[in-house]
């Protein structure tokens, strides 16, 4: 089976303010969009992340073939114990999943 990251045309995440992270999937067409969107849940995703599922919120932007997930920052964006200030590493958690 594909994962994210052989199906996705870019798999990018950046924060969303200093309490947020957003994901964006950007898959190459109206076809692959509609099977990665049944495929791949929310759960999934927050399981990745360790986060409760609630606390993810999901986008799909059938338009333009993107899928956004954004959720809550361990930590506040410039702690002491933030690994990842710009939110930039988290797409990759993602990129193992199946679609």
């Amino acid at each position: 089976m594909a994962t994210l990251s052989t199906t996705a045309k870019a798999l990018r995440s950046k924060n969303a303010g200093p309490f947020w992270v957003t994901i964006d999937i950007f898959l190459p067409s109206d076809d692959v969009f509609k099977t990665v969107s049944k495929s791949l849940s929310t759960e999934s995703v927050a399981a990745v992340l360790q986060l409760e599922a609630d606390q993810v919120y999901r986008y799909d932007l059938a338009e333009i073939a993107v899928i956004k997930f954004s959720f809550p920052r361990h930590v506040v964006q410039g702690h002491r114990f933030d690994r990842d200030m710009h939110g930039a590493q988290y797409a990759l958690l993602l990129s193992d999943i199946e679609c």
